[in-house]
């Protein structure tokens, strides 16, 4: 019976925090949502003046800007992050692996807005890339489009969350019984059709979670925008945080719910589609 109380108050902690540190702050955005703006202050009402605000002014073509932007910057980071994965999951050794696996979380040691900010000097007009091409004779020029663009932003976002993306597809993978990959060989598959057929199909809940890593950080990021993209470069994020310095409450709270809605859209998605155990696989068995 005590320990039986015991198991309980431990698993009722993890909840408290849960509740208190997470759900009440997202309730209380949600109702900031419905509040009235009365000059520098706001009072509680139950108004949509502020998703009405948003749904007819740019900031909704800004929403559909950051969702092609995510969906842009997820798709890359997966064609980057899959064959690091699958390199670390079926040719190199474990000791490689672990070895690997720690240096992509060293950058993470550095503030992420510092790591941003190096990118403006290696994309600069006078940076290294530039002077590279300059001197492999390949522009006459220094390209500006380097940096104060798509292009840069879509490099920021991808190298800041490649890294997060690669976790969960090398559990997927390693998690993969190795003798289904070889009865696909025994029965006369090559190579190819073994990965389309057996390899990647076991591995779309890592992918689909990586994306889900991806998507969410590049939806929600405010800093790559204005380092990489220019002052006048607007995400989500960004535009979040501007409404917020203007002191309009209910319209940033608005727009962070409809944020908000959009990832819990995600992660439900990913709940109902695949099985936890399909994910985890045998990871915590490291192979000799």
């Amino acid at each position: 019976m005590a320990r039986s109380l015991v198991l309980r108050a431990l698993l009722l902690l993890p909840i408290a925090f849960l509740a208190v540190f997470l759900l009440v702050p997202l309730g209380l955005m949600v109702a900031v949502s419905f509040w009235q703006r009365a000059g520098l202050f706001i009072r509680p009402a139950f108004v949509l003046s502020a998703y009405a605000t948003f749904l007819d002014s740019v900031r909704f073509a800004i929403l559909e800007r950051s969702l092609l932007v995510s969906l842009e910057a997820t798709v890359l980071s997966l064609l980057v992050a899959y064959p690091i994965a699958y390199f670390l999951a079926f040719k190199a050794p474990p000791r490689t692996t672990r070895v690997v696996l720690l240096l992509f979380t060293v950058p993470f040691l550095v503030n992420y807005i510092i790591r941003t900010f190096a990118w403006t000097y290696l994309l600069g007009r006078h940076g290294p890339v530039n002077a590279l091409l300059a001197a492999a004779g390949i522009i006459d020029h220094p390209l500006d489009w380097l940096l104060y663009s798509d292009l840069a932003v879509l490099i920021g976002l991808v190298t800041s969350y490649m890294p997060f993306m690669i976790f969960p597809i090398w559990l997927s993978l390693a998690g993969i019984e190795r003798p289904l990959i070889h009865a696909s060989w025994l029965l006369g598959a090559p190579p190819g059709r073994t990965f389309l057929k057996v390899t990647l199909p076991l591995s779309l809940p890592g992918v689909f979670a990586a994306a889900i890593f991806g998507f969410v950080g590049s939806f929600g990021e405010s800093a790559v925008p204005v380092i990489m993209g220019g002052v006048g470069y607007q995400l989500m994020g960004n535009t979040i945080t501007s409404t917020m310095d203007v002191l309009n409450y209910p319209l940033a709270a608005a727009m962070s719910t409809v944020v908000v809605l959009a990832m819990a859209m995600l992660l439900f998605s990913w709940y109902i589609a695949f099985d936890m155990r399909s994910f985890l696989g045998k990871i915590l068995d490291w192979r000799a």
